[in-house]
């Protein structure tokens, strides 16, 4: 990933949190954490400090937290705008490793 976005938002995995949920709409620590081969530990944290700050809002979905942008905060709207910009600036070959994975299963009786 980009080391300005590293160095504007603090840490990489805050970084990669953010721009996980602005690319899917939301998301679970472990999820974020497999997509980018790192700790859960480090993006559960980090996506906890950004609910706290009000930038992030989280529901339990059975024992799983989901992530997602708070959308009461003013700022999150110029936040996601300046993310999806950044997203469709990276290379093809990163917007497909991370931001292009299937989030659904399958239908059932389909193919592989």
């Amino acid at each position: 990933m980009n080391p300005i976005l590293d160095a504007v938002f603090g840490t990489a995995a805050a970084a990669q949190c953010l721009m996980f949920i602005e690319a899917y709409g939301s998301g679970y620590s472990r999820r974020i954490a497999t997509t980018f081969a790192v700790p859960q530990t480090g993006i559960y944290r980090q996506l906890r400090r950004l609910e706290a700050e009000g930038v992030l809002v989280s529901q339990s979905v059975g024992r799983a937290r989901l992530f997602e942008f708070n959308t009461r905060n003013p700022t999150v709207r110029r936040l996601r705008e300046f993310l999806s910009a950044e997203i469709d600036a990276l290379p093809d070959e990163e917007i497909r490793r991370y931001f292009r994975q299937r989030q659904r299963p399958r239908r059932t009786g389909k193919g592989a």
